[in-house]
């Protein structure tokens, strides 16, 4: 929301010697998020005045358009002759009154303006048009043409209101009524403890029979409208330079003077309103839910076809515009220029000002992927009872502006509502924030929102009509604690007991995140979100488990509406983004939580915030929230390790993605096991199962390897990109985190290396276990150090696998009897359990 100080403090009556960043300030301490504070015309310097163009005379030979004017600015040049100016616009006329630039002035952006030949001709000064002033858009892409009325040689500084602060505010989803300059300017005088002139405060005529017909046939969806009608409005009123001014300033582009007056009133008050041309709607305005099927064509020209859903606005012919949203093309409000164009302009105009259901219009913006400034307000919440109030401040701009009438006919049509009162301990304030603020303090900051109090102990508090958010008893609480102050909030360290400090979980995922980074991976934090059309492209199967996700009702990206079950789309997704900026060797992981739907559904319990909640509270909310284990994940592609003087380096592959599970798994203090396996995304020829044994029973937890080439294709990976996820907590379950010292033994070691000849398809993780146990307690390790298949020599099918098995024995030096005894009992078992045979 845009806010210039200029409007601001037309209702706060602020200190002359205050400036934007002063109210910036305040506003910050109040709550409200003023990203930035533009100033416009900061670096603007006159002479910048009116002009009246005396001659035009045409240019010929050159390769666009351009003119060679005189022009009247009165005494401004000093001599009070006319002034000699080139220009190559062609929007204005003989007898315009324009904006003139004389030199000797600088132009925003620092542009200096003096005499100069140019054309044939010497220009002294420049006819200037809205964009060279940082005006913004004024809809004209041209040389500003000023009222006839407006006096020649006068200061158009001044007159087009060049020089202002705005405020940009971040409003948050649920200050709607801070989209307006009646709401800022509330905590503006609050901020300052100055008096507020609300702008919603007008004598309104009560309803009356004689008003435009309405019926509302959805009273849920709509529980207020207000029509009133003006006629007559002269075709020649233009919207006055101060009305199209405040437009700009608030980012809105001047259109007609209807259309601005209900833009104006809605940035003024808050309450977004349509004007209707009244001889395009036919018989009644009606409010109701859309057919299936029902078209619309809308103001900006498109054929929407509308949702069951969608709340409309119709007369006897059908929909003439999406409630809340966005008008329809067939009552469009015709101005000046339709009947320059042979058309004709309105000149009867229906004023709409109606309070629409918040969650039906944000669905209806959001089906419709079509969000207006009137929708934006709408969903953040009305004030239900400033639609009378917006109408009559409408109706009185356009009498004023336009010459109109206004018909005595007031349409108000209103469902029974009682106002929200809520009952809170007057010391509740007191106890969220740690702070003593008293009765009194309370009482009048409540008093400063708008809200009617009452009661001693016990506050009943009634709530404004335009703080829909004040809800419950911690919402006047926060509106206490901001008004105090953030910043007076003490700043107190909480004191665990003693002995007390990060639980095994928490240092696991320290050790987990350090160890790997050791190993060279860089961590890459991820959203948890995704889309279902993940899966297809990881290529899980349809009744894979993966596939069950936990759906948002309020998803940031419609794109993606579901909470993670994997941590491979998101650490992919950031493979993809950094390879494609040049960075081809990558090694990333991340830890976190993934989210799977529980078998029961069930509904999470307000907790309480001036206590601890109990075991029993915490218990119900843990069991309404969706289970969320922790895993890790790593992604590689490119070089593993540099070429460089020192070697030729090599890429990244399968091994590496096992390794960084095994870094893991030490880390727990876990024994982890791999095997062949397939699942998903992962090369069905070069993934790794990761197990562990839970009561005796083998768990898969994980997989890693080398991804599918067909994986690669669809999601834009680099070739032969490698990764590993795995379960972290169930890790954790079977791991032993306590910390081991090495044990060092004073009594040499005893290496035999065996090569093994096995079929080509058994995996080498399979001989490795089959040795391990062969070998027995005397096996301090064993590492694969050689992998063989030449068919001359081995036979067509086979491979040799060489091992370097390391045996010692904690009391004495073994004898080469013993430590050859314990490899042939490795080589028998691994014979006997997957074929294999010594190499000759």
């Amino acid at each position: 929301m845009r806010v210039p100080l200029s409007w601001l403090r037309e209702y706060v009556d602020l200190p002359a010697t205050q400036t934007g960043r002063d109210v910036q300030a305040k506003l910050i301490s109040a709550g409200l998020e003023v990203e930035t504070v533009e100033h416009l015309g900061a670096d603007l310097k006159g002479p910048l005045v009116v002009g009246q163009v005396l001659t035009i005379e045409e240019l010929e030979g050159f390769k666009k358009p351009i003119r060679f004017c005189t022009v009247d600015v009165g005494r401004a040049n000093g001599t009070g002759e006319p002034q000699e100016i080139v220009c190559g616009a062609r929007n204005f006329a003989v007898g315009d009154k324009v904006v003139v630039v004389l030199p000797g002035a600088t132009l925003p952006g620092g542009f200096s303006i003096s005499a100069r030949k140019t054309y044939g001709k010497t220009s002294h000064g420049m006819i200037c048009s809205s964009d060279e002033l940082g005006m913004g858009d004024d809809g004209a892409h041209g040389i500003i043409v000023l009222p006839p009325e407006t006096e020649v040689g006068r200061d158009a500084i001044e007159l087009l209101e060049l020089v202002d602060d705005v405020l940009d505010i971040a409003v948050t989803a649920n200050r709607g009524d801070c989209l307006s300059i009646r709401g800022v300017a509330r905590e503006t005088a609050i901020a300052y403890g100055l008096p507020l002139r609300d702008p919603a405060l007008l004598d309104v005529p009560g309803p009356n029979a004689f008003g435009y017909p309405v019926k509302i046939a959805d009273p849920t969806g709509c529980d207020r409208f207000t029509a009133r009608t003006v006629t007559g409005l002269s075709p020649e009123a233009r919207s006055p330079i101060w009305l199209q001014r405040r437009l700009q300033k608030v980012g809105m582009r001047p259109i007609s003077l209807a259309v601005d007056v209900t833009n104006y009133v809605m940035m003024e008050l808050g309450q977004p309103l349509h004007a209707y041309d009244r001889s395009l709607v036919q018989g009644t305005i009606g409010v109701r839910r859309a057919e299936e099927g029902e078209k619309i064509v809308t103001l900006d020209g498109v054929e929407r076809k509308l949702h069951a859903e969608d709340l409309v606005i119709t007369d006897d012919r059908g929909p003439i515009g999406l409630a809340g949203v966005m008008g329809g093309a067939n009552t469009e409000i015709a101005d000046h220029d339709a009947a320059d164009n042979g058309g004709q302009s309105t000149s009867d105009v229906v004023i709409e000002a109606a309070h629409f259901d918040q969650v039906s219009i944000a669905r209806t913006a959001r089906r419709h992927k079509l969000s207006s400034e009137a929708s934006r307000r709408f969903e953040r919440g009305v004030d239900p009872q400033a639609a009378a109030a917006a109408a009559q401040r409408t109706v009185d701009l356009l009498v004023l502006l336009a010459g109109g009438t206004a018909e005595a006919g007031v349409t108000e049509i209103s469902a029974p509502s009682a106002p929200h009162t809520i009952s809170v301990p007057a010391d509740h304030p007191d106890k969220v924030a740690g702070v003593e603020y008293g009765r009194e303090s309370v009482v009048r900051r409540l008093q400063e929102v708008g809200c009617d109090v009452y009661g001693q102990d016990e506050l009943i508090v009634t709530v404004p009509s335009w703080r829909p958010d004040l809800r419950d008893p911690n919402d006047l609480a926060e509106e206490v604690i901001r008004l105090e102050g953030y910043e007076n909030l003490p700043s107190t360290l909480p004191r665990p007991p003693a002995g007390r400090g990060l639980t095994s979980r928490q240092r696991l995922h320290r050790r987990v995140g350090r160890a790997l980074a050791g190993a060279g991976y860089v961590e890459a934090p991820n959203y948890p979100f995704v889309s279902e059309q993940v899966f297809d492209q990881l290529g899980l199967d349809a009744d894979d488990p993966a596939r069950r996700v936990v759906k948002l009702v309020n998803p940031l990206s419609d794109e993606e509406p579901a909470l993670r079950t994997s941590l491979l789309p998101g650490l992919l997704g950031a493979l993809r983004r950094n390879d494609g900026r040049g960075s081809h060797d990558l090694a990333l992981f991340e830890t976190g939580l993934v989210f799977r739907p529980r078998d029961e559904q069930r509904i999470a319990a307000n907790l309480p915030v001036d206590r601890r909640p109990s075991e029993e509270d915490i218990a119900a909310l843990d069991a309404a929230l969706p289970d969320q284990p922790r895993h890790v994940a790593v992604v590689l592609a490119g070089a593993r390790e540099q070429s460089g003087w020192w070697g030729k380096g090599r890429p990244a592959d399968w091994a590496d993605a096992v390794e960084a599970a095994r870094t893991v798994a030490r880390e727990a203090g876990a024994e982890l096991g791999t095997r062949k396996g397939q699942y998903g995304p992962w090369h069905p020829g070069r993934c790794a199962e990761l197990t562990v044994t839970v009561d005796g029973t083998e768990r898969v937890i994980g997989h890693a390897g080398e991804l599918h080439p067909g994986v690669l294709k669809t999601l834009g990976l680099p070739a032969r990109s490698c990764a590993m996820e795995l379960d972290l907590d169930a890790l954790e379950q079977v791991g032993d985190g306590t910390p081991q010292a090495p044990g060092i033994s004073t009594f040499p070691v005893a290496t035999q290396d065996v090569a093994l000849v096995v079929d080509a398809f058994v995996p080498a993780a399979d001989v490795e276990a089959a040795l391990r146990e062969g070998a027995g307690e005397l096996l301090e390790s064993i590492r694969l150090f050689d992998v063989y298949d030449n068919a001359e020599q081995l036979g067509e099918g086979r491979k040799s696998l060489a091992y370097a098995l390391r045996f010692r024995a904690g009391d004495r030096t073994l004898t080469v009897d013993e430590a050859s005894a314990a490899r042939d009992a490795a080589v028998a078992l691994a014979g006997e359990r997957v074929g294999a045979v010594l190499r000759s």
